[in-house]
């Protein structure tokens, strides 16, 4: 691999978006089958005109089978839905030893699980320190990304790393790691309410020309405000096309109405927002 910072995902052409919604809006429905599966899911978005479902993979069973995975493939498409991605929990910030490994390989396994599924990225974390200072964390983050960037090159996924908290919770150390990690494979998922400076947007804006897929939270919250305050959605979409963005934005409904009343209107004003 050749050293050096990795550069944007330098994209041609003019930024162009679509709508996706995360099954993660869904989190206390997806409890009982009876309420919300992934069949269930992907009908749901194709109702609401979505063109793309991100099949968090909490959702799954542990020991999803590939006859499941395929089944609701084949369900996505008979619908005209889009399997636009997954997302795992799982941390890097860790010294060498099992639980290491059996992060990469939990990334690995949804690696291979995101192909047969047809999804072409995973949101991944970084993890905060645990066993290891900071420093080490950033290094070891570096170089497991590294490796499972690799695996999932050489199965046609990508991976992207949301600025989630610990060792990626501002931009600057999102993009110390992202620009380090020698992977094309690898890029940034970039969530919209995860970043909590004095002023979010222009976080954002910093970190935008990596990001391989994108999550809309409908709140963001500052450094120092007692609540959260709606998202500027139009300002959001201004950022990505400065940026050239070109993929899925995804709604990742984390509020607190219920998601069947309240992701509606979120859809139709981002939907607004993109066009």
């Amino acid at each position: 691999m050749v050293c050096g910072a990795v550069p944007p995902m330098g994209r041609s052409g003019k930024a162009r978006m679509r709508l996706s919604l995360a099954a993660y809006s869904f989190r206390d429905q997806f409890k009982d089958a009876a309420v919300m599966d992934f069949p269930k899911f992907i009908d749901y978005c194709a109702e609401q005109g979505c063109d793309g479902a991100e099949l968090t993979s909490y959702y799954f069973p542990q020991d999803v089978s590939d006859e499941m995975l395929l089944a609701v493939r084949r369900h996505a498409f008979l619908r005209g839905v889009s399997v636009t991605g997954t997302a795992v929990g799982n941390s890097f910030a860790l010294p060498e030893g099992p639980e290491l490994e059996e992060e990469k390989a939990q990334v690995k396994r949804w690696i291979d699980r995101a192909a047969v599924l047809g999804a072409p990225h995973i949101r991944v974390f970084a993890g905060s320190a645990k066993g290891i200072d900071e420093a080490g964390a950033r290094r070891q983050v570096i170089k497991a990304l590294e490796e499972v960037g690799d695996y999932a090159a050489s199965k046609g996924v990508w991976l992207g790393v949301e600025n989630h908290g610990g060792v990626v919770a501002t931009p600057e150390g999102l993009l110390e790691i992202v620009k380090a990690v020698q992977s094309r494979a690898v890029g940034i998922n970039l969530d919209t309410g995860n970043f909590h400076g004095a002023d979010p947007y222009e976080e954002l804006a910093r970190c935008a020309p990596w990001a391989v897929n994108v999550q809309v939270k409908v709140e963001v919250r500052r450094a120092g405000a007692k609540a959260a305050e709606p998202a500027d959605l139009k300002r959001v979409a201004g950022i990505l096309r400065s940026s050239g963005y070109q993929g899925w934005v995804v709604l990742e409904y984390e509020s607190k109405e219920d998601p069947f009343v309240a992701v509606p209107e979120h859809l139709k004003a981002l939907r607004e927002a993109l066009a």
